[in-house]
């Protein structure tokens, strides 16, 4: 059971992120191993975990800068991070909690923390919770939760996105509709999981596809473009840019030119979520 456990936080070091998905419906077909429904109590007894193997992490991190301290004083430094995260740690606190400045995360970088990893909570919710769950007291218990680590918190019913998965186009807006929804609620955990990550989207289209692009916010085009492929960013010169509202209203590439809508962008051009892109 230990190796298992090894092994799983092993995985958990190689994400960029954790989505913790805690159950917040009552169902008395749907035995719960606790015998009870407590939200609070899971999301504790999970990052508890992680809290541990964090403290046993730094205490290495420290043990070996103690020793190098001999032959450099500059590890005084990393060990007064450490200790500083151990603390917080050890008072059960994650390291996201921590307010860290650029040379303090340099340090803890090296550290492999699997609690300074951003995260989004998932409140998994049943049918009849959907139509409340801004008022629901499970899911405000994990909201709570969750804002002491400036985390955000999506529910969904995994009931409801299971049935969503296997509809297509007016299959699901109708189903959406009926359940007074605008969108599923793995839409909105994709988009919330690329803020959180700082991530973006780019459009292109061609004779092969029409594709989505994934960089970081702030990238400029001549790098979005090298996502595409090498040459183009080495070649690039201008990129020409609609945002994909305009486009679907407009219609065509044609009626978005005739209103001006089609901009011509350089070198220093920030790319913008949800746009268009001619490279």
């Amino acid at each position: 059971m230990k190796d298992f456990g090894n092994k799983f936080l092993s995985h958990i070091r190689e994400v960029d992120s954790i989505c913790e998905v805690v159950r917040c419906f009552e169902d008395s077909n749907v035995v719960h191993v606790d015998g009870g429904i407590s939200p609070l109590r899971d999301i504790e007894t999970i990052n508890l975990e992680l809290i541990l193997a964090d403290i046993e992490a730094v205490d290495k991190k420290i043990e070996k800068a103690k020793k190098m301290l001999k032959a450099d004083k500059k590890y005084a430094f990393e060990i007064e991070v450490l200790e500083k995260v151990k603390k917080t740690l050890e008072e059960g606190k994650s390291a996201r909690t921590i307010d860290f400045n650029e040379e303090e995360l340099e340090v803890v970088k090296d550290a492999y923390l699997l609690t300074i990893k951003p995260i989004l909570y998932i409140a998994n919710i049943s049918e009849n919770q959907i139509s409340t769950a801004d008022t629901d007291k499970f899911v405000n218990e994990v909201k709570s939760y969750a804002k002491t680590e400036n985390a955000e918190v999506i529910p969904l019913c995994v009931k409801i996105e299971e049935e969503l998965s296997v509809l297509d186009g007016n299959d699901k807006k109708e189903m959406l509709e009926a359940l007074g929804l605008s969108e599923s609620g793995l839409d909105k955990v994709v988009k919330a999981s690329y803020d959180l990550l700082g991530l973006m989207s780019f459009l292109t289209a061609g004779k092969p596809e029409v594709r989505a692009w994934t960089i970081k916010k702030g990238t400029k085009a001549p790098e979005a473009a090298g996502k595409i492929h090498s040459d183009i960013q080495r070649g690039f010169i201008r990129a020409e840019i609609v945002s994909y509202d305009d486009l679907i209203k407009e219609g065509s590439m044609n009626a978005v030119k005739e209103k001006g809508l089609l901009r011509s962008e350089g070198k220093d051009y920030i790319m913008q979520d949800r746009r268009y892109c001619i490279i």
